[in-house]
């Protein structure tokens, strides 16, 4: 895997967060005065960021935020969710080994998030996950966040590999998009938060367990991986 970039997407992926993130929404929603909303519902916005779960979070509730009303609140979903960034979030079964075997491999790995960059690097610390990366971008990184594609191939960039030598994971409709628009492979996890089954999106390949990653990503490799 030398010269390979694998590049991750983060919530959903990596990392089972939306506890976390569900407790920040509601707490958000708490200085409205409004009730918590069930984790299940929050889950379908994950992907798209904080303000997406407030603002689908308010709505479940009828309530209309405008964008001054959104930025004040993300301030406040900000303070929370850092102070508690990681107190029920894990990383998905089997996910470290695969990490560790693809390192021995010498393939780079990369994270880019739709998450700010900070709270992305204070999850993967918080659960000593961030050794294993060498660049992590998030949404306000680089000017430019997904399904923009920008978002992708400036990750695969600043992790010094190539679009032509590089694989994404993700768990998404926005993170399939991105890699179908960047023109890079991209393996699909079926544990994540998409709202439809992820093969409605069409991902090259979906697996339902980390155990299952090297050899998937070796088939778009187009390498014999050895188990």
């Amino acid at each position: 895997m030398k010269g390979w970039t694998i590049v991750f997407d983060l919530d959903g992926t990596l990392v089972d967060t939306a506890p976390d993130l569900a407790e920040a929404t509601n707490h958000v929603l708490s200085t409205l005065g409004l009730d918590p909303v069930d984790e299940l519902k929050i889950r379908p916005f994950v992907g798209h960021g904080a303000l997406a779960m407030i603002d689908g979070a308010a709505k479940a509730h009828g309530r209309k935020l405008s964008e001054t009303e959104l930025h004040d609140l993300f301030e406040v979903f900000i303070v929370h969710y850092t102070a508690h960034i990681a107190d029920r979030s894990v990383s998905y079964p089997h996910l470290v080994a695969a990490l560790e075997a693809l390192k021995v491999e010498q393939a780079t790995l990369a994270v880019c998030t739709n998450k700010m960059e900070l709270q992305a690097r204070a999850v993967l610390k918080a659960l000593k996950l961030d050794g294993y990366f060498s660049t992590v971008t998030g949404r306000d990184s680089l000017g430019a966040y997904k399904p923009d594609p920008r978002h992708l191939t400036e990750t695969i960039a600043l992790a010094g590999g190539r679009r032509e030598a590089a694989i994404m994971i993700g768990d998404s409709e926005t993170d399939i998009k991105t890699a179908k628009a960047a023109h890079v492979p991209i393996v699909a996890v079926s544990f994540g938060y998409s709202v439809d089954p992820v093969a409605s999106y069409g991902p090259d390949i979906i697996i339902d367990d980390y155990r299952d990653l090297r050899d998937a990503i070796g088939k778009l490799a187009g390498i014999a991986v050895n188990t």
